[in-house]
């Protein structure tokens, strides 16, 4: 009977519950890019029932594990193991923002840059006028105000050094 006492193991602790949920859910992620098979602690005790002899005891922990690590979900219901419930509902901020922005990442690889020399007193003068002038209407992706001037970023930098000379020297 002694032998039998010594077969059985006892329940984890709640930490121990965390770590076993943190790494399934993260080998999930690794495995597949993201979770899709665990929404509820239910779905875990199938892993803790073949570690440990499965009791009420043991389904009330990692419920209180699920709980205690406050992890938010998706829009489908799934765990999100890597981030807080914060850092989701500031992404989603940001998400809705870029949205309304229209913004999209525009690489600079294949965009030359073109300093004009300006009194720092008007520059920032100089870009509102810029921006709304229909002749600057497609000749730059954007204007930078430097400590002594502007910086542009254009794809075609001679047309635009042409535009700028042809304003300056009359």
């Amino acid at each position: 009977m002694k032998s039998d006492k010594t077969s059985l193991r006892k329940n984890p602790s709640r930490e121990t519950c965390e770590n076993i949920i943190r790494r399934i859910l993260m080998t999930e992620i690794l495995e597949t890019g993201k979770n899709e098979h665990f929404r509820s602690a239910a779905d875990f005790m199938s892993y803790f029932e073949s570690l440990y002899p499965a009791s009420s005891a043991l389904t009330k922990q990692v419920q209180r594990a699920i709980k205690s690590l406050n992890m938010p979900k998706d829009d489908f219901g799934y765990f999100i193991p890597n981030k807080t419930t914060e850092q989701l509902a500031h992404e989603k901020e940001l998400f809705s923002l870029l949205e309304k922005a229209e913004a999209s990442v525009v690489s600079l690889e294949e965009y030359e840059t073109l300093f004009l020399k300006a009194d720092r007193e008007l520059c920032s003068y100089l870009i509102h006028v810029l921006d709304n002038s229909p002749l600057f209407t497609g000749k730059y992706l954007t204007i930078q105000q430097t400590s002594n001037g502007l910086i542009f970023y254009t794809k075609n930098r001679s047309q635009l050094e042409i535009l700028l000379s042809s304003l300056i020297v009359r």
